[in-house]
């Protein structure tokens, strides 16, 4: 076989390792293991069911006010009360929650490509390059990303989308150094070199081999970003500065109720509190569980 032949079909992909340690079927066995991790995915489906599904079977107003139904106890009509203004706190959470579950997705998403090419670039380029691009995500780490939030919504009201873009541009910093330290290893292999030596790009070199072989690494960050993107989100409307009214989240919904629990209106900050704990930790037991699974060092 020639050289260039042994790039073409041989070289795509590497022999044995890592191609066969993310075959779907034995990384899903492995995943299914993780008791914890299991929950997790349940219950991430369950609220995605809830929130996206649940408005289609259980239809409530979520725009207009209604003053003769202001802070009613949950009963048989109203399954979680009411909130102020007369909204449906159950429809409310379907609605809070299906903003903040997009938008953590999309951020995390997002964030987590940005900052897996921003690593690979940097990793694969060594030298000035690197040390350049890495100074950068230095200096973004050390300014808070909740600062940099609060002072974007403060200059000014951001929508969904806007929300998703900012989470997604302060949130990258992380997943960048992961992934860089992943590709300084696997730029030395033979692979990568013997690609480098038949004349392949530095574009085929990061998209064919660096990337897929650092698919492990790029999940596991991405559901960690969708975690920690959720509780961003909650932090900022907590403090008025999210998503405007009549739209809402369940932090806006937390920062909402947060005078009325100490008249005795539980409903009103028990349930999207509760709502916010679950997916987060739902989404940091699938990270671990996906963690797990990828990682077979060790294993026969």
């Amino acid at each position: 076989m020639s050289v260039q032949n042994a790039g073409r079909w041989g070289l795509l992909a590497p022999r044995g390792g890592a191609a066969n340690r993310h075959s779907p079927v034995p990384l899903l066995a492995r995943f299914a293991r993780n008791r914890l991790a299991v929950a997790g995915f349940i219950i991430v489906a369950l609220f995605f069911l809830f929130c996206f599904v649940g408005p289609l079977l259980y239809s409530t107003d979520q725009v207009h006010t209604d003053l003769t139904q202001v802070n009613l106890r949950p009963g048989g009509a109203h399954w979680l009360g009411t909130d102020a203004v007369g909204h449906d706190e159950v429809g409310r959470l379907m609605y809070g929650g299906k903003v903040s579950l997009l938008v953590g997705l999309a951020a995390g998403v997002l964030a987590t490509v940005i900052g897996t090419l921003w690593g690979a670039v940097a990793g694969y380029a060594g030298g000035w390059v690197d040390a350049v691009m890495m100074r950068v995500v230095d200096a973004g780490i050390a300014i808070p990303a909740l600062f940099i939030l609060l002072v974007v919504s403060a200059i000014t009201t951001p929508d969904t989308g806007g929300l998703i873009l900012i989470l997604g541009l302060v949130s990258w910093l992380v997943p960048s150094r992961l992934v860089r330290a992943e590709t300084l290893t696997l730029k030395s292999r033979d692979y990568v070199l013997t690609l480098r030596a038949i004349g392949g790009s530095h574009s085929r070199a990061i998209t064919r081999h660096i990337l897929p072989n650092s698919v492990s690494t790029i999940v596991v960050a991405a559901t960690f970003q969708v975690a920690d993107a959720i509780l961003l989100v909650a932090y900022v409307s907590y403090l008025g500065l999210g998503v405007q009214p009549p739209a809402t989240d369940w932090g806006g919904m937390l920062s909402a109720g947060l005078t009325a629990a100490y008249s005795g209106r539980w409903w009103l900050i028990v349930p999207p509190g509760l709502a916010i704990i679950l997916v987060v930790c739902a989404f940091n037991a699938i990270g671990d569980g996906l963690r797990d699974a990828f990682d077979v060092k060790g294993r026969g």
